[in-house]
């Protein structure tokens, strides 16, 4: 079984869908609630093991309850939590999201507090086939892409905002989202800010851009898979299962662009559920999705 090894945050989230996104100071009533673990890389992680993939996940949590919702939900979607490091008397992160019939989701994070700065407990990890990490706390993110690096496997980085450039300098594989390469580079056009980096960044580079699809670099120029057309009922989790999609098949050998195709079906069929990850597809799901559609 492909192995990959995925660092970053792991929280809980309060997922609450309501009729439009607040705008005012009173009560408000959600139409439908759910419970669910989120974080880019606890999603990544849950995301490759509903497609057939092992997870070892590495992240910070505090030793309080909330730390026990999200340890006991990864163990029981099959996601190896031996390297989450959970901090003496340190506060868990959660989020308070809102989503609205188009989809659409508004995010209040608390990032927790009390936590560990160092990543000294990240040593002793077993054999990977890749190794996927967020961008949301640097020490882990430069960590772990400079495992990859050393282990000769592919070294995946969610690319949001703010991008630190020093931590991705070993990277093989940097998916930005929009919003991160927007801010990296001042560039509206993703186009153009994703030529711009060329230069600067030896990885190989792609955006995300939601129902848009992904541009990507390829033999220096620019190329365009576009994504697929659903019903959308939540868009929460969507980019991190296209990140933990992307990094399995990378690390089961598929070319970039297979890749992307793979990552673009389990992200839309994701985004036709409610309740953040708990949407995240299947192996069998996503392949006839893809067949279909081609």
């Amino acid at each position: 079984m492909t192995n990959i090894l995925v660092a970053g945050v792991a929280v809980l989230d309060f997922v609450f869908s309501v009729d439009s996104l607040p705008t005012r100071f009173e009560k408000y009533r959600a139409g439908d609630a759910a419970i669910v673990g989120g974080g880019c890389a606890a999603n990544a992680a849950v995301a490759i093991t509903r497609l057939g993939g092992s997870a070892l996940l590495a992240a910070r949590l505090g030793d309080d309850h909330l730390a026990d919702i999200i340890l006991s939900e990864l163990r029981n979607e099959n996601v190896n939590t031996d390297f989450v490091f959970q901090t003496p008397n340190g506060r868990s992160s959660f989020s308070s999201v809102y989503v609205d019939p188009n989809g659409e989701r508004q995010i209040m994070n608390f990032r927790g507090s009390g936590l560990e700065q160092k990543v000294h407990w990240l040593n002793a990890i077993p054999h990977t086939d890749a190794i996927l990490t967020d961008n949301r706390w640097s020490p882990i993110t430069a960590k772990a892409v400079d495992m990859a690096c050393k282990r000769d496997v592919p070294g995946i980085v969610d690319g949001e905002d703010p991008v630190d450039l020093d931590a991705l300098a070993n990277a093989s594989h940097i998916a930005f989202s929009k919003q991160g390469l927007e801010a990296l580079t001042g560039e509206s056009n993703l186009v153009v800010g994703l030529s711009s980096l060329t230069t600067k960044l030896h990885s190989w580079m792609c955006v995300t851009d939601g129902p848009n699809g992904v541009y990507f670099v390829e033999n220096g120029r620019v190329e365009h898979i576009p994504g697929f057309s659903v019903e959308v009922k939540d868009t929460l989790g969507a980019g991190d299962i296209w990140h933990g999609a992307f990094a399995l098949r990378l690390a089961e050998g598929a070319q970039e662009s297979d890749a992307i195709q793979f990552a673009n079906a389990a992200a839309s069929l994701k985004c036709t559920q409610f309740g953040g990850r708990a949407g995240s597809p299947n192996r069998i799901a996503t392949e006839i999705f893809l067949k279909e559609r081609r």
